[in-house]
């Protein structure tokens, strides 16, 4: 299969772009989705980060805090690196386990931190969603209510706008209506089973 990974940056639209994908039959492996089912209750990857970083980041039902473990971490290289090398290699082995199962032309890989992980090497092809940054405040703030000074650190931290874009092999402009982004998508899609059908079978190489 063809591997397509879609990235961009906070409040680009990447759920909406996935979900118009899924709604045209495309798998869908999304490692935010992944995160959060590796650290329900009672998981290994829970126990780890809890002995790691302690009980205060637990929620009184035992469930993770997230928004107290980005606050943890989020300025903190050492706490942010400590976490990710919990949760990424758990990430990618769930990852691989999901393609392993799939048949299709193509399929979708969603990574945010697709690029500043470096995760690009593995892909055949990288989606950037993009809108400018005012647009992605906005719309970061109706989704998380988050206050402005949160979203601009998350963007600050987040790979440059000008980087992303010239890594990418496709494009979409999130910076109009849904039906302008649902074409783009459609436009992409039959572009990525033309190029499924030509890519031949897997390389055994080829691991996230």
């Amino acid at each position: 299969m063809l591997r397509i990974g879609l990235t961009g940056g906070i409040g680009s639209g990447k759920s909406t772009v996935c979900t118009i994908f899924r709604e045209l039959g495309v798998p869908v492996i999304d490692s935010d989705e992944i995160a959060r089912e590796l650290v329900v209750p009672g998981s290994v990857a829970l126990q780890q980060i809890t002995a790691r970083f302690g009980p205060q980041v637990l929620r009184n039902d035992g469930s993770l805090d997230r928004q107290r473990m980005r606050d943890l971490v989020f300025d903190d290289p050492d706490k942010r690196q400590q976490l990710e090398a919990i949760l990424h290699p758990l990430i990618r082995q769930e990852m691989e386990r999901q393609i392993a199962r799939l048949h299709a032309p193509y399929l979708i890989l969603a990574i945010p931190l697709l690029l500043e992980k470096g995760w690009q090497q593995q892909l055949d092809r990288v989606l950037v969603i993009d809108c400018n940054e005012e647009l992605q405040r906005q719309r970061a703030t109706r989704r998380d209510g988050s206050p402005a000074h949160t979203i601009d650190r998350i963007i600050a931290s987040q790979i440059e706008r000008n980087t992303r874009l010239a890594a990418a092999d496709d494009c979409i402009d999130n910076s109009g209506s849904l039906a302008s982004l649902r074409t783009q998508v459609e436009m992409l899609h039959h572009h990525y089973l033309m190029l499924g059908k030509r890519n031949g079978p897997p390389s055994p190489q080829k691991t996230l």
